[in-house]
């Protein structure tokens, strides 16, 4: 399968740095170079993941994001020049998968590029004995990677989805933040806790009535979050 990748930012020298690197790995490449020109290209194209600088003009990535993910599920990694907690937190708060910061080497964004492409299309790693999943509420079909809360369709990113389904296959024991980001991301964990505590409080906000009362996705204090186990469906 041919995957096209958007790549956004308006420095057109890193579209170009990105565009050489990702061509050589076969992907099929579209440019933009502001975040409404990103939209627009997403709305018209199939694009199967996303490079999104965050400060660009007429429309920045952190708001083409949150429009992007009212209607998508694609892969989005944030391209940012600063490296404050605060920008990451909030580019992982708004629904990106990922974050890669200026100056990077471009084989490290061809890396993160194919890691979330993995996740998102779930090669090699889906349960063959069990496809549905059914605790309480909440029921994934890893068939479809569906999810849905008491009947109802919940809209998860790729990321959410494979934190929940880590969580739900092995209901009611505990994942340590690093556990979770080894798994899951597939990368050494140092420095992981807040990246896994905002994709958590991300989850929580989609799939509980109360987020901060949750009944599903718990947190053990000291030791990391479990899904709590329930009744089985």
């Amino acid at each position: 399968m041919e995957y096209n990748i958007l790549i956004c930012d308006d420095d057109r020298d890193i579209v170009e740095a990105l565009r050489i690197y990702l061509s050589a790995e076969g992907y099929h490449i579209f440019a933009a170079y502001t975040g409404r020109e990103a939209m627009e290209t997403i709305r018209r194209e199939t694009i199967h993941l996303v490079l999104m600088d965050i400060m660009m003009p007429v429309l920045d990535g952190i708001s083409a994001t949150v429009q992007l993910r009212e209607n998508y599920n694609i892969p989005v990694i944030l391209l940012t020049a600063k490296s404050e907690d605060t920008d990451k937190v909030l580019g992982l708060t708004i629904g990106a998968d990922d974050y890669v910061t200026k100056p990077f080497s471009p084989m490290e964004v061809v890396a993160r590029v194919k890691s979330q492409l993995r996740r998102y299309t779930r090669l090699g790693s889906m349960p063959t004995q069990q496809h549905t999943l059914a605790i309480g509420g909440v029921e994934l079909d890893d068939s479809s990677k569906t999810v849905t809360v008491d009947g109802e369709p919940v809209s998860l990113t790729p990321i959410e989805y494979s934190i929940l389904h880590l969580l739900m296959k092995s209901a009611g024991r505990v994942y340590s933040s690093s556990a979770i980001y080894e798994t899951v991301w597939h990368e050494s964990s140092a420095g992981s806790d807040s990246t896994v505590a905002v994709h958590i409080r991300h989850l929580r906000e989609k799939i509980e009535i109360n987020p901060a009362e949750p009944r599903y996705v718990k947190v053990v204090w000291g030791q990391g979050y479990k899904f709590e186990k329930g009744e089985q469906k």
